[in-house]
This record gives C-alpha cells, sequence and structure tokens, in this order.
C-alpha cells in the first residue's frame, strides 16, 4: 500500500522506538495467531465429528447385527432391514445436528454380495458415502483353531469441510493441503 511521505512522517513522529517495534511484532505475529486459532477450531470441530460418526456408525452396526438377514436376497432396492440401518445412522447424525446430505433420501445399491451402499450429496461439501456390509468375516480366538464368525460392518465416509487450507495461505501463499473426507466404521458380530 502506498502510503504519502507527509503522512507516514506524521504517523511514526508519535512512535518511539519501543512502540514502533511493538507494532511490527504485532504484524508479524498477527497471520501466526490467525493460523493457530483457525487450525485449533478446525481441528476441533474435526475431532467432535469423528467422535459423533464413531458413535452413529456404532450404534448402526450393533443394530444391523441383530437385524434378520431373510430378506438379504432382494438386491434393489435395499432390503428392509439394511434400509433400517441406513435411516438409524441417518436419524444419528439429525439429532447431533450434524448435515446429512440427504441420507434421508438417498436409496441404497447392492456393492458387493451383501453389501449395500448409500450415496448423498445434497448441501454437502462433497460426497458422503454410508457402506452397510453384512458378509464380513472376523477371526476369534488363539491356538490352532481360530473361529470364523459372520459380521456386519458399517462405514461412513463425511464429506468434511476444512476451513484451514484457506487460512495457511497467509503464511505460505503456494502451500494446499489436501484434508479431505472423515471416515469412520464399526463391526459388530451378526445374531442372526
Amino acid at each position: 500500500m502506498f502510503v504519502p511521505a507527509k503522512l507516514d512522517v506524521l504517523h511514526l513522529s508519535h512512535l518511539r522506538s519501543t512502540e514502533a517495534a511493538a507494532l511490527i511484532e504485532f504484524a508479524v505475529a498477527l497471520p501466526l495467531l490467525v493460523v493457530l486459532i483457525v487450525g485449533i477450531f478446525d481441528f476441533g470441530g474435526a475431532f467432535n465429528l469423528k467422535q459423533e460418526l464413531n458413535n452413529a456408525v456404532r450404534e448402526g452396526a450393533h443394530f444391523a447385527a441383530n437385524q434378520p438377514t431373510n430378506d438379504l436376497a432382494t438386491v434393489t432396492p435395499a432390503p428392509p432391514s439394511v434400509d433400517a440401518v441406513r435411516f438409524l445412522v441417518d436419524s444419528y447424525l439429525q439429532t447431533a445436528k450434524i448435515n446429512d446430505c440427504g441420507l434421508s433420501t438417498a436409496t441404497g445399491n447392492l456393492g458387493g454380495s451383501l453389501s449395500w451402499v448409500y450415496t448423498a450429496s445434497t448441501a454437502c461439501a462433497g460426497t458422503l458415502t454410508l457402506t452397510i456390509d453384512h458378509g464380513k468375516f472376523a477371526s476369534e480366538g488363539g491356538g490352532g483353531n481360530p473361529v470364523r464368525m459372520l459380521c456386519t460392518n458399517v462405514k461412513i465416509v463425511y464429506p468434511y469441510q476444512w476451513h484451514f487450507n484457506s487460512v495457511i495461505r497467509l503464511l505460505v501463499p503456494s502451500a494446499t493441503y489436501s484434508l479431505g473426507s472423515i471416515t469412520s466404521d464399526a463391526t459388530a458380530v451378526n445374531m442372526d
């Protein structure tokens, strides 16, 4: 910014050397403080969202593991037991005041033999993906004979809107950080 010499001398004549040094130190430290504060809020919000997503998929996996599997032969649209899991996860997100990206109206598509995938991107920064997999195996037990158990896995990939990338450019104009979606999943042993 261009400042006329007369105005510059007028303002600087009132500053003593210690006051001028403090002003310069503040001007240098301000971008660092802004980046630090935005980073704290951004990463704090992401951590809180991750905890809410963990809770949502854990509830969804527990609920799905207790659902009957006799309707899983229906592939399109998603079976009622699978759609009920989507509804539960969506209700959890809405109760936690998290944008569900339109998951409440999304339809499930067969993603594998016993896996259904819901995608939603309404009023979101990206695409939310919810995967419900009733055909996941887990091995349990030590020794020579581990037991294979059929489990249900619920996974969500949430498009989080990061603000840190735009603020870090105050310090390093060419910096780009690819902070993407937040992923969470949970697995529960099928009861049926």
